[in-house]
């Protein structure tokens, strides 16, 4: 496994290693012992998988107590998968960090808790996967508006207007938003 820190170092694209052949492939999707050697040491509770259409945006999503680090990738389809750094006392608070992730590449993302999380949709139709860190707590997740202009975010949207769900277009700016320390 190959483990790239994006611009935000602490959000960490992960390659695996893919043996195929003529009948498929195979790969370690997570392994403890390389993650940890990595410097990425999660304990994880829950698995998540959605389904979502072309242009479909969600996010930005992020809960306030029992933050979740999460381990995301895409089994079909393809996705801009973005987090958003929400650490107040971070040097890269309100920063945010972006990779395709598809059926084809492999690739994970790993967003460590005090993030903001969101993903574009940009095939047909994408499936989703991933593992958190905490449990879901509906009474503290917190939605960060997608185009807030103080992130700035540069969603591959191609001139297409995303498709929202009512959180996501009710979602809060940066700086109404509450945040971590």
């Amino acid at each position: 496994m190959d483990f790239q820190p994006l611009t935000i170092p602490e959000v960490v694209l992960i390659t695996p290693k893919v043996f195929t052949d003529n009948r498929g492939f195979f790969f370690e999707s997570w392994q403890k012992k390389k993650f940890a050697e990595a410097g990425i040491d999660p304990e994880f509770v829950q698995d998540n998988h959605s389904r979502s259409v072309k242009n479909v945006l969600r996010g930005l999503h992020y809960q306030i107590r029992q933050p979740q680090g999460k381990l995301i990738r895409a089994i079909v389809g393809e996705v801009f998968d973005v987090a958003v750094d929400l650490r107040k006392s971070s040097p890269t608070f309100g920063q945010w960090a972006g990779a395709v992730l598809n059926a084809e590449n492999f690739n994970l993302l790993w967003i460590p808790p005090g993030f903001a999380h969101g993903f574009l949709v940009l095939s047909d139709t994408a499936e989703f996967v991933y593992k958190a860190t905490d449990f879901y707590a509906p009474q503290y997740e917190r939605t960060i508006r997608w185009d807030d202009p103080q992130i700035g975010i540069d969603w591959p949207l191609e001139g297409a207007e995303p498709i929202l769900s009512a959180k996501d277009t009710a979602g809060k700016t940066l700086e109404e938003a509450e945040v971590f320390e």
